[in-house]
C-alpha cells in the first residue's frame, strides 16, 4: 500500500512539472477586420450610463518629450467643455473633463481606453496626438461603441478600418506626403533626397509616403532609415554626409527632429530640411536653436492667423492657461465641441434622458457642416473630412515665441482619398 502511494505520488508530481512547462495557449486571432467603407460588426451593448454625470476624455501625452503637443490638445479640449457645456447643463446634466495621459506610448494609450470605456459616464474621447497610440487605443472604443474625435492623427489607418465611432478633423498622411514631395520637387528644386523616420505609426508612414511619391516624380532617395534614437544621431547622420543629398526628409515629431537637424549641421551637413507636422511646435526652435531658421514642413493644423474666429481663442487661451497657443490646441477645441453638440443632439433624440454612447457616436458621424476655429468640418462615411486642409510653412526665426508667425508659403484644399 506503500508503494502504490509513492507510485501515485509520483504520478502526480510529474503532471504537475509536464503541466508547467507546456506551453502557454495562442491567443485567439484578432477578429477580422471590415474592408475599407463598410460597417464595421455590430458589438454588445456598451454600459449605460447613470444619474446626470456625463464625461469628455482626452488622450494625449501629458508627460514627456511631446507634451508640449499634447497639453495644448487637454487645454483646448478643456476650454472648450468650460465655455460650451451649457447646452447639456441646461438640460440637466453636469459635464466634467477626464484628462488621461497617455505618455505617447501604445501600451498606456491602451490601458488607458480600457480604464476610459469601463467609465460609463464617459460618451465621447478627444484624442490622439500620436496616430501609433491612437490606433490601437481606438480598438477600445469600437469594442464599447465610444465615439473617438481626433484633433491631430493623421495615418491613414485610423479611419480606413471603417469603424463608426472614429473620426478626425484633420488630413490623411497619404495626402500630407504627397504635398511634402511635390513641394520639395517643384518648388525647392530638390534631385536627390535622404529620408529619415522614427520608426512609429506616423513617423514611418508619412516617410514612406513621400518616398513613393519623390521617386515617382524623378527625385533619387539616396536612403531610406529608421532610428529610435532620442539623443545622439551620429550613426545615422554619418552615411547622408558621403550620400550628400540636396535635401534630408524627417518623418517624425519634434522632439528627435530638433536635434537631428541640429547635429546636421554640427556635423556639416547643409541639406536642406523637410518634416511634416510632427515638427511643428516651438520646442523645434529651442531644441535646433539657429539651425531651425530657413526649414519647411507641412502641415495639417493651419496656423490660427489664417482662421477669422481665432482671435478671441487666442486671446482665452492665453489668459487661461497663461502660454501661446500650440499647434493642435485649436483643433482639441474644436474636437471637444464637435462631442459636445453630438451629445447634445443625442440626449435631445433620446427624449431629453441620457444618451447611449452609439446614439452620441451616430450624432457624431453625422457631423456637416460644423463651424469651428479651424473652419468648417463635415465627416464623410468613414470619419474622414470630406475636405481637408494641408499648409507648408517655412520658419522665419529662430525665436520659439516667434513659432507661430512662420511664414505659410502655400495652403491647399484636397478632398478626402477615394480608394481607401
Amino acid at each position: 500500500m506503500r508503494r502504490l502511494t509513492l507510485i501515485v505520488a509520483m504520478f502526480l508530481i510529474l503532471a504537475m512539472v509536464v503541466s508547467a512547462c507546456a506551453p502557454a495557449p495562442m491567443p485567439a486571432a484578432p477578429a477580422a477586420q471590415p474592408a475599407a467603407g463598410e460597417s464595421a460588426p455590430a458589438q454588445a451593448a456598451a454600459p449605460a450610463a447613470t444619474g446626470n454625470v456625463i464625461k469628455i476624455a482626452t488622450q494625449s501625452p501629458l508627460s514627456g518629450p511631446q507634451s508640449v503637443l499634447g497639453t495644448a490638445i487637454k487645454n483646448g479640449a478643456q476650454l472648450a467643455l468650460e465655455q460650451n457645456s451649457g447646452k447639456l447643463q441646461e438640460m440637466g446634466f453636469t459635464v466634467e473633463l477626464a484628462p488621461f495621459d497617455d505618455q505617447a506610448t501604445p501600451d498606456t494609450g491602451v490601458a488607458n481606453a480600457k480604464q476610459i470605456v469601463g467609465d460609463p459616464a464617459i460618451l465621447c474621447v478627444v484624442g490622439h496626438l500620436n496616430s501609433g497610440v491612437a490606433i490601437p487605443a481606438s480598438e477600445e472604443y469600437h469594442n464599447a461603441q465610444l465615439a473617438m474625435v481626433s484633433p491631430a492623427n493623421t495615418n491613414p489607418l485610423v479611419t480606413t478600418r471603417g469603424y463608426p465611432e472614429v473620426n478626425r478633423i484633420v488630413g490623411r498622411d497619404d495626402v500630407q506626403g504627397v504635398v511634402g514631395a511635390e513641394f520639395a520637387n517643384q518648388e525647392m528644386g530638390v534631385k536627390s533626397v535622404y529620408v529619415l523616420h522614427d520608426k512609429t505609426a506616423y513617423g514611418q508612414g508619412i516617410a514612406e509616403f513621400f518616398r513613393q511619391k519623390a521617386e515617382e516624380l524623378g527625385m533619387t532617395v539616396l536612403g531610406f532609415e529608421g532610428t529610435e534614437e532620442q539623443a545622439n544621431f551620429d550613426s545615422v547622420l554619418t552615411p547622408i554626409l558621403a550620400a550628400n543629398p540636396d535635401l534630408v526628409y524627417f518623418g517624425g515629431i519634434y522632439s528627435q527632429g530638433g536635434l537631428i537637424l541640429k547635429q546636421m549641421r554640427e556635423k556639416g551637413i547643409d541639406a536642406q530640411f523637410l518634416g511634416p507636422d510632427g515638427l511643428d511646435s516651438s520646442e523645434m526652435a529651442n531644441l535646433a536653436g539657429d539651425f531651425v531658421k530657413d526649414m519647411y514642413f507641412t502641415t495639417t493644423a493651419g496656423p490660427l492667423s489664417l482662421f477669422p474666429k481665432a482671435g478671441q481663442f487666442i486671446a482665452d487661451y492665453e489668459a487661461r492657461f497663461g502660454e501661446q497657443v500650440q499647434p493642435y490646441g485649436a483643433e482639441g477645441f474644436d474636437a471637444m465641441n464637435i462631442c459636445l453638440e453630438a451629445i447634445a443632439k443625442a440626449a435631445e433624440a433620446n427624449g431629453g434622458a441620457m444618451p447611449s454612447r452609439a446614439q452620441v457616436a451616430e450624432a457624431v458621424r453625422a457631423t456637416a457642416d460644423f463651424d469651428g476655429i479651424t473652419g468648417v468640418k463635415t465627416f464623410n462615411e468613414i470619419g474622414d473630412l470630406t475636405v481637408a486642409q494641408y499648409f507648408v510653412k517655412q520658419v522665419t526665426s529662430a525665436d520659439p515665441a516667434d513659432w507661430g508667425a512662420a511664414e505659410v508659403v502655400k495652403v491647399l484644399d484636397i478632398p478626402a482619398p477615394t480608394s481607401n
